[in-house]
């Protein structure tokens, strides 16, 4: 399959997309934005299952807005967004949260005074099953052996890179068929990030799909299947990870070669 790009330059590019199984998220056409400022501009892209999709970009592209939007925080202004081949276009993000998909945004939003244990299990508040809780935090320990040293310490204690794991293994808690993850190594230093990197490859392995909004360009091709370039509200590029990192706009413009 082949699908056309437009670059800043305003060449047109084919690159060659390796399109998976099943179609677990799909977004066509979105345009959304904040009251009247609009920031998307009739964005399509799409996650098959057991996928791990990169969205890049420079600040302000709309790369946090297009998660934001998905995850039902925001409403958009035109579009579609089907979940499974079902629409949630216009599901509040409660309910987004209920069928599947669990997002993790740059501000963690995690509670400092209460410890890790409470912060996990408030990631499963919308399960009522027991067993499956404590499935979950097994998985979760097991992903993060560091959090369950510290499961009895408050969550305002840990280190960056600590919190970050904890907002990951919080967002796992509810057992998602998506994950959306934005800027997870933003504020972090280069070893704790890695480690953060290491666990979304982890839970990959694992069978999660994953959306991906991260500013470490370099990184995140390396470890990603399939990526989209996002530029002005708009997707330029879109292509295999291995294939948009040798495209000569995306090495200019963020890889720095």
């Amino acid at each position: 399959m082949f699908v056309e790009g437009f670059p800043v330059s305003g060449r047109r590019l084919k690159l060659r997309i390796n399109e998976g199984g099943a179609k677990l998220l799909e977004v066509k056409d979105l345009n959304a934005g904040y009251d009247f400022l609009q920031v998307l501009w009739d964005v399509s892209l799409h996650v098959s299952e057991g996928e791990f999709v990169a969205l890049i970009g420079p600040n302000g592209a709309g790369k946090t807005t297009t998660l934001r939007t998905i995850a039902g925080l925001l409403s958009p202004m035109s579009g579609e967004i089907l979940f499974k081949g079902k629409p949630i276009t216009h599901l509040p993000a409660h309910k987004v949260s209920r069928i599947g998909i669990s997002y993790i945004s740059e501000s963690l939003n995690l509670f400092p005074k209460m410890t890790v244990r409470e912060n996990l299990l408030l990631g499963a508040y919308a399960v009522r099953d027991r067993k499956r809780i404590s499935e979950s935090l097994d998985f979760v320990f097991d992903l993060f052996p560091r959090l369950a040293e510290r499961s009895s310490q408050l969550a305002g204690t840990l280190s960056g890179g600590e919190r970050k794991m904890l907002a990951i293994a919080r967002g796992m808690m509810s057992n998602p068929e998506l994950l959306l993850v934005d800027e997870p190594s933003l504020g972090l230093a280069p070893k704790l990030a890695q480690r953060v990197f290491d666990a979304l490859q982890e839970l990959r392995r694992r069978g999660v799909t994953i959306l991906l909004v991260e500013q470490n360009v370099n990184i995140t091709l390396e470890i990603t299947d399939r990526a989209y370039v996002l530029e002005q509200g708009r997707i330029v590029l879109e292509g295999k990870s291995s294939e948009l990192s040798q495209n000569e706009h995306v090495k200019h413009v963020y890889l720095g070669i």
